[in-house]
């Protein structure tokens, strides 16, 4: 009976949340919602939304992060799987990069922001000799008008998802003998794989990369911390609207939340467009008869890009760290004078809230959605259906509607509904993000498991609940902790779906991070940004100890889970 049930909770989970709050958005977009005084349909959330100064620049910087960002996201990813893979250069960097998608958003941000900015590691590392540089020199890095430092950051933490579905993708592929053949045929090792293997990988990691379009086009932590201030992103603009103590700003920010929606559709639809237009040039080069044979200097170039990328978010995070024990680190110097443990101890009193709220969301919300995912893979093991595409879909529908264009109408419903700011209100708007993660982790593992060992405990007389809890759980059990992992650490980021519906009673390790980007006091943001960097790494560490210490003595228990 509860089998049955899981796939209708979680399409229930994942859907219900997004039309509830969509709905919810509407309404006061066009003037109604009793609740705030709204009591007939209008057109003037809009007026008051067109008039605000720099809106179309907004838009403008939310449009081009969105496109952007994915565009040489994917580029890079493209380039250097296709140029080095089954190489061991390839094998290493793997290594280097899959890390990386363990980093929550904000804390990359904050080390890479440490790390350029103009009194950042890297200006240190090179003054005053051979730069000559006194003091920190007047570049607009951070901050910049163009946004051009804010899609950096983002660029730096889509990599490696983008690398990690690509990876997924590749099995099913089979590259191995389309490269070899195109190599046979004189195509230089890039160009081959492109042209044989590329087409097969990129429709299953679409839905992927719009999600990564959505996120980009709809930030709102890396935003605050990167990007431009006048104006700023729509998506920030939205979340100062929505906190506004004027609850009549709501209805502007309600038709901001629809636009923002609008933005993000408009990227999805520009890409659909581009990947036509680029399947047509693409079909083009493939047919012109050109080898492409060397490719020794492109290849070398995507692997730079990768290795510069990541080393620049692990540089970032360590300068973070270094800052939170920091003494006395004066403008030029590279290292400072003393580590002390002196903004710890002033710190750690008011961490105690912060870090309880997140491990406690982030537990709760994890534990239902690995549940939901696995009754739905068992369902679907029990009885042959997958769902086909239209599962994938549904999966992947909260990653790809932005978050600001439901959340807001969340926020009002809970407000309407009397479960504002309330812990099951934030532990249940966590898990409709949380479950796509844990599904996607879960599901390549779970469905390669070898179902031999079913047959033969069936045989045996074992019952279908038995199989499930005595053998197939025990000998997944480290797919089913690192997706514990990833589920943990997807709670642990969420910045934007913490602050509107837990209304500042429930503030979490990131929410008081971001709050103190325009702090400037880089020892107070190296602490919680070093705690939510540490929080994720723990996750995963226990999912590779809890295995190996059940399993010591279990040599193929180890090699099969």
């Amino acid at each position: 009976m509860i089998l049955k049930a899981a796939p209708a909770l979680a399409i229930a989970v994942l859907i219900g949340p997004i039309l509830c709050g969509l709905g919810v958005t509407i309404l006061p977009a066009f003037g109604y919602f009793p609740a705030l005084g709204g009591n007939e349909f209008s057109l003037d959330p809009w007026r008051q939304l067109f008039a605000t100064p720099g809106l179309l620049r907004s838009c403008l910087i939310s449009l081009a992060t969105g496109l952007v960002t994915t565009l040489l996201a994917l580029a890079v990813v493209a380039g250097f799987v296709a140029g080095w893979s089954h190489t061991r250069m390839f094998r290493a960097i793997q290594h280097l990069v899959s890390p990386l998608l363990s980093v929550p958003h904000a804390a990359a941000a904050f080390g890479l922001a440490f790390l350029f900015m103009p009194s950042g590691w890297l200006v240190r590392l090179f003054s005053p000799w051979p730069s000559g540089f006194e003091r920190p020199p007047d570049w607009l890095i951070i901050h910049d008008p163009l946004g051009i430092a804010m899609m950096a950051g983002l660029f730096a933490k889509e990599l490696p998802f983008l690398m990690l579905v690509t990876l997924a993708a590749m099995p099913q592929a089979n590259p191995r003998p389309g490269s070899m053949i195109a190599t046979g045929l004189g195509y230089g090792r890039t160009a081959g794989f492109l042209f044989a293997v590329w087409p097969s990988i990129y429709p299953q990691i679409r839905l992927a990369v719009f999600a990564v379009i959505a996120y980009a086009s709809s930030v709102v932590d890396v935003a605050l911390i990167l990007g431009p201030t006048n104006p700023a992103p729509l998506a920030v603009r939205l979340v100062s609207w929505m906190n506004d103590p004027d609850l009549t700003v709501r209805f502007k920010a309600s038709a901001g939340a629809v636009l923002q929606l609008g933005i993000t559709a408009t990227c999805l639809l520009i890409w659909v467009a581009g990947e036509k237009l680029f399947s047509i040039i693409f079909a083009r080069i493939r047919s012109s008869g050109r080898r492409f044979d060397k490719d020794q200097a492109v290849r070398i170039g995507f692997s730079v890009l990768m290795i510069a990328t990541a080393g620049a978010v692990f540089a970032g995070l360590f300068i973070l760290a270094l800052w939170s024990f920091s003494g006395f680190w004066p403008f030029p110097k590279a290292f400072p004078d003393e580590l002390t443990f002196n903004t710890w101890q002033r710190q750690l009193p008011g961490i105690g809230q912060p870090l309880t709220t997140t491990i406690l969301v982030g537990i709760a919300a994890t534990i239902f959605a690995l549940a939901l995912a696995l009754g739905c893979l068992e369902r679907e093991a029990r009885t042959g259906r997958t769902g086909g595409n239209r599962a994938l879909a549904l999966i992947y529908i909260p990653l790809i509607v932005p978050q600001a264009s439901f959340v807001f109408g969340l926020q009002l419903f809970f407000l309407s509904v009397g479960l504002h700011a309330s812990l099951y209100a934030l532990i249940l708007v966590h898990l409709v993000f949380v479950l796509p993660y844990v599904f996607l982790s879960l599901s390549d593992p779970w469905r390669a498991w070898d179902t031999r060992y079913a047959q033969a405990a069936r045989t045996l007389g074992a019952s279908r609940n038995s199989v499930f809890w005595q053998i197939r759980a025990p000998m997944l059990l480290r797919p089913i902790l690192v997706a514990s992992a990833v589920g943990f650490a997807v709670s642990i980021g969420q910045y934007l779906p913490t602050l509107l519906v837990g209304a500042g009673r429930w503030p979490t390790i990131t929410t008081e991070a971001v709050a103190l980007a325009s702090s400037g006091d880089r020892r107070v943001i190296g602490v919680y940004a070093f705690i939510q960097m540490l929080l994720p790494f723990i996750g995963f560490a226990a999912a590779t100890l809890v295995p190996a210490l059940l399993f010591m003595r279990r040599r193929d228990m180890r090699a099969g889970s």
